[in-house]
């Protein structure tokens, strides 16, 4: 080969050699390219793949939430979905209540805590109407409560109107400082639709103690109650403000009096946390009496030892409990000055037969309750002694079971006597089960027949009479059995 021949062949073999490098290095970058494409596509499906990720964990949040609010929505709609069984010792039917010239009525459904009722009543009062209250002597009272109190302190001005709202499925009741701005918001809201001073609005509520009010629905609904106010509209109103009840309670009364005629309505509600300072209750009575505030309130005052002091179902007070009398001046009869005089002595005694209905209602209605007990205590030291004893018998988780089996059990009710703390002395008592004198002087009555005490404890009104032998104080007082029921509906239902 010429010389000139290989070293052309030699640039040709070196430029091939050159070319396949850079044949390399450009599949090399494509690699790259190829890659980086791939990253650039993987950061760009990044985001993509995050949002679906937090939407998914958003997903499975919301499904426990969902699955949480589900079970807490079952268990405020277990009531609704399973309602009591009216109690066997109701009444055939609500009452008939006479009309009241200036009160009127109205109920609404604000959903607070039930579902497909109402549970709101306002009560409008005409001007010129003395009030005058009674309330729970608990420490740890509601924000109602409190309120109330506070505006029946003092000289009452009746010029202007006023008025009640009640609310049943949340008490309102230790809820710090919004207990009290719930209170003000319904009651201002209140005031501004009817036109009456603030001071003059009362409220009360009842049902579940620590769950903040949700007064916006109250205060939703107030147009609508004071467009819907009727003076006959109280069974409605004795409705709405129900809780555990199975049957609203009503009572009247009415006397003739020099002029004309006085007429007394009242209602309540009340079932369980039944004791007495006062009974776990909401009560609202109604009189077109003309009596001035603070003669009204001793007149009230004085009934409540022999009524809703005299009551027990489950020796538990509550933290709402309220009764507010209010008497409207609109009886052409004269108005009571004396409480001495023929009149003012003849209210007294049908306010207290009110008053007394409505608390028997109440233990009628006591949870569970099959039988009503009427416990009637005498011959004791004094009257304090009295009730003591009658209340450690009608509180005694023993006495009150055995009357739920029927079991003619009296040596339960002489530990009772033992342990009230009471004066007594054991060879001077004796207990009667109804007119059946079961044991004597410290021991078991000779006539003591075990088959007609077992056949009296199967009625469902019973009397059970202890005479302590001693003094002259005297008491009775209303209770019912403890049966499973009781156990039932506060197990079962947050109330």
């Amino acid at each position: 080969m010429a010389k000139s021949d290989k070293k052309a062949a030699d640039k040709a073999d070196k430029a091939a050699r050159k070319a396949a490098k850079a044949d390399k290095r450009d599949g090399k970058a494509a690699k790259v390219e190829k890659q980086d494409g791939k990253a650039a596509k993987a950061k760009k499906a990044a985001p993509e793949s995050l949002k679906a990720e937090k939407a998914a964990a958003k997903s499975v949040n919301a499904e426990k939430g969902g699955k949480a609010g589900k079970k807490a929505a079952k268990a405020d709609q277990k009531a609704a979905k399973k309602p009591l069984p009216v109690s066997p010792l109701a009444p055939a039917a609500f009452p008939e209540l006479p009309v009241i010239e200036g009160v009127a009525f109205a109920a609404g459904a604000a959903g607070i805590k039930y579902q497909g009722r109402t549970d709101v009543m306002l009560v409008h009062l005409a001007p010129g109407t003395s009030i005058a209250g009674a309330f729970t002597r608990s420490s740890t009272r509601a924000a109602c409560v409190l309120d109330c109190q506070d505006k029946l302190r003092g000289t009452q001005d009746t010029a202007g109107g006023a008025a009640i709202i009640v609310n049943s499925g949340n008490a309102n009741a230790f809820t710090g400082a919004e207990g009290q701005r719930s209170v003000d918001a319904v009651t201002g809201a209140v005031a501004q639709a009817l036109g009456v001073p603030t001071r003059r609005v009362f409220s009360s509520s009842t049902g579940v103690i620590g769950e903040p009010l949700p007064a916006g629905r109250i205060v939703g609904i107030v147009d609508e109650l004071s467009a819907g106010l009727d003076a006959g509209g109280i069974a409605a109103a004795a409705r709405a403000i129900m809780t555990t009840d199975t049957f609203p309670k009503g009572a009247s009364a009415e006397i003739e009096a020099d002029g004309g005629a006085i007429r007394i309505a009242g209602i309540a509600k009340g079932s369980g946390m039944i004791a007495p300072d006062m009974a776990t209750m909401l009560v609202y009575l109604f009189t077109d009496a003309a009596i001035e505030p603070a003669l009204l309130q001793r007149i009230l005052s004085a009934q409540m030892d022999e009524t809703f002091n005299a009551i027990t179902v489950d020796s538990d007070t509550s933290t709402s409990d309220a009764l507010i009398l209010a008497a409207t001046g609109r009886s052409a009869a004269a108005p009571i000055t004396d409480l001495r005089s023929r009149t003012g002595r003849a209210f007294a005694a049908a306010l207290r037969g009110v008053m007394l209905d409505l608390a028997q209602q109440v233990v009628r209605d006591g949870e569970g309750a099959t039988k009503l007990v009427e416990v009637q205590v005498t011959g004791a030291a004094s009257t304090a002694d009295a009730h003591r004893v009658a209340m450690a018998i009608a509180n005694s988780p023993l006495v009150k079971t055995a009357i739920a089996g029927e079991d003619a059990n009296w040596g339960r009710v002489v530990a009772a006597v033992g342990k009230s703390g009471a004066q007594a002395d054991r060879d001077r008592l004796s207990i009667r089960f109804g007119d059946m004198i079961v044991a004597q002087d410290g021991w078991r009555a000779p006539g003591y027949d075990e088959a007609a005490a077992s056949a009296y404890m199967k009625r469902d009104s019973l009397v059970l009479a202890v005479d302590l032998g001693i003094g002259r104080g005297a008491r009775t007082v209303w209770t019912c059995d403890l049966t499973h029921g009781y156990i039932d509906i506060n197990a079962d239902y947050r109330s």
